[in-house]
């Protein structure tokens, strides 16, 4: 396949403020494209993604529970690494969803899926990267973030150093979603991701229990499940007939909008690092507890963001074609259905609270210490509704730079003093969860202040290499 002859270099992504394709060229001149699907067809096979990861280590984390809080623990430690590493480096599905969308809406499909080739170069070496981060940190860092809790530090590299083998393929996978969703193709991710979760489902029980692997037998199903889906992500590319060959151009482009996310990204996870540094320090059933919290708030995170997906796409698309008065009908549809989400979750976690928290242990002290995050995890929905489906608003339109200014700066002024906080003041995990939801509340202010103004609808999608 070869791109439309644009008159474009191959790097370049169309400008959201360039003027009308032409209609008329006898040369084969773009148009934009026929209005395609609508936002909630989008969000739904987003949703099936984006959820199935966080489910299946709501799942692990039941499993594991029934090992004992200091297993429990154990996952908290080196699930919270891993989950840092690859949400870190995110920037492979959210960047390159910006760069496909703009290609596929100027008709330059071939250009879409060689953003998908690059990204996966580029998912592999970063993933070789991290593999080899754990493989030699694994002991410090687990030491470094339990604190004094010893064998829960023990538990947690041990999980660690197996989970990691699955950096790779979990990278892969970020590409693969990236590139489909750029192309508006969200039902072969989610049969993808499906086939790899299946297997980690299966198996995360056997391993543990029956077969007797204990906290390691997590580990292994985690990998199993990940290299299915990076397989099934590669094959695709390959049948698109695509050119494999690494183009430094494109790598540094890349990187380029992915800079931003980075450091967006760094920040953020550093803030929960810290967080469960401070909570580990509390105590152990503290400890059990926010993980039980913050695995479900990831978990709905990734539910609310399936708006974020459908509005990347199609900002992306629509910014890509010169119809930014369509990209703001987007804007204003995914806030409506973030809003209405998350007012819905909010009240289903106060409705099931009774029902949901005995799934994942049994230990009257972990469950009273999760039933007060719980109150905090639920107050959070609505708002967190709306922010998470303008960020995917604004990465549609790559107006990364203000995302991370407003994530960093929500961090530095509300998540990280307080959590730091609320050791030397004894507010424990109360404290913790506090800086969380104003978090939340910050970031709130600062995506409603950029989408009611139209400096996004101009950001540039990304930098000619």
């Amino acid at each position: 396949m070869t791109p439309p002859s644009s008159g474009r270099h191959r790097d370049q992504v169309p400008s959201p403020a360039g003027a009308e394709p032409d209609h008329g060229s006898a040369s084969g001149g773009l148009r934009p494209p026929r209005r395609g699907p609508s936002v909630v067809a989008l969000a739904v096979p987003a949703l099936v993604v984006l959820a199935a990861e966080p489910l299946y280590l709501l799942v692990d984390t039941a499993v594991v529970g029934n090992l004992g809080t200091v297993a429990l623990g154990g996952l908290a430690v080196g699930g919270g690494l891993l989950a840092w590493a690859a949400a870190l480096l995110n920037f492979l599905a959210y960047g390159t969803t910006a760069r496909a969308a703009r290609r596929a809406g100027a008709g330059d499909r071939a250009g879409a899926v060689d953003e998908g080739v690059q990204a996966t170069w580029l998912a592999l070496a970063l993933g070789a990267a991290v593999l080899l981060l754990f493989q030699l940190l694994a002991g410090p860092l687990t030491r470094a973030l339990a604190g004094s809790a010893g064998p829960v530090a023990a538990a947690g590299e041990q999980w660690l150093r197996v989970a990691s083998l699955g950096a790779p393929l979990l990278l892969v996978a970020l590409a693969g979603n990236g590139w489909l969703r750029g192309v508006q193709e969200l039902r072969r991710p989610m049969r993808y991701v499906l086939a790899g979760s299946l297997v980690s489902l299966v198996l995360c029980p056997l391993l543990v229990h029956p077969v007797g692997l204990g906290l390691v037998g997590s580990a292994i199903a985690n990998v199993a499940g990940q290299a299915v889906s990076a397989a099934l992500f590669v094959r695709a590319l390959l049948r698109e007939g695509a050119p494999w060959r690494p183009r430094p151009a494109a790598l540094r482009s890349q990187l380029v909008i992915g800079r931003d996310l980075l450091l967006r990204a760094v920040v953020l996870q550093l803030s929960f690092l810290v967080a469960t540094g401070v909570v580990a320090r509390a105590g152990t059933a503290s400890l059990g507890a926010h993980q039980i919290a913050v695995q479900l708030f990831f978990f709905l995170a990734l539910v609310l963001d399936a708006y974020a997906i459908a509005a990347q796409t199609l900002v992306g698309q629509a910014l890509g074609a010169g119809r930014p008065d369509r990209a703001r009908a987007t804007a204003r549809q995914v806030t409506y259905w973030g809003l209405g989400t998350g007012v819905l979750v909010g009240a289903a976690l106060l409705v099931l609270r009774p029902v949901v928290l005995p799934l994942f242990t049994d230990d009257p002290a972990v469950l009273g210490q999760a039933a007060l995050a719980w109150w905090f995890l639920a107050a959070m929905q609505p708002l967190a509704g709306v922010v998470f489906a303008l960020d995917g608003v604004l990465m549609g339109a790559g107006d990364v730079g203000w995302l991370r200014t407003v994530t960093i700066g929500s961090a530095l002024v509300g998540f990280l003093p307080l959590s730091l906080l609320a050791a030397p003041l004894g507010w424990g995990l109360a404290g913790v969860w506090s800086g969380l939801t104003l978090f939340i509340v910050l970031r709130l202010v600062g995506v409603l202040t950029r989408v009611a103004g139209d400096r996004w609808l101009t950001a540039p999608a990304t930098v000619t290499a």
